[in-house]
C-alpha cells in the first residue's frame, strides 16, 4: 500500500508513485501543508513514473503560492534520473541531510 507517513513535523513518502495513485499523494500531501520549511523524505520511494515528476512540482508551487518552504531529502536514483530527463532537476532542491 502506497502511503504519506508523518515522521515528526515533516513526512516520508513509502512504496510508489505512479499514474495509477499521483492524484491521491497529491491531495493526501497537501492536507500535511500546514507549517514553513516541512521536509519530504523519498527515500522508501520504490517506484516512479512521470507522475511523481509533476507531483513533486505540484507541491513545490503550492508551497510557493503559500509562501512556504519545501524541500526534499533521498531523491532516489528513478526521480532523479526522470527529473533530468525533463529539465527540472534543479528545481527540486535536495534538502541538506542531517
Amino acid at each position: 500500500m502506497d502511503m504519506i507517513v508523518p515522521d515528526g513535523d515533516n513526512f516520508r513518502i513509502q512504496g510508489r508513485i505512479t499514474i495509477d495513485n499521483a492524484h491521491t499523494v497529491l491531495t493526501e500531501g497537501l492536507k500535511l501543508f500546514v507549517r514553513d520549511g516541512l521536509v519530504v523524505d523519498l527515500s522508501q520511494l520504490e517506484e516512479v513514473d512521470s507522475s511523481a515528476v509533476s507531483l513533486v512540482l505540484e507541491w513545490l508551487r503550492e508551497a510557493q503560492r503559500n509562501q512556504r518552504k519545501l524541500s526534499f531529502t533521498h531523491l532516489p536514483d528513478n526521480l532523479k534520473s526522470l527529473a533530468t530527463l525533463y529539465s527540472v532537476l534543479d528545481l527540486i532542491q535536495p534538502a541538506e541531510a542531517g
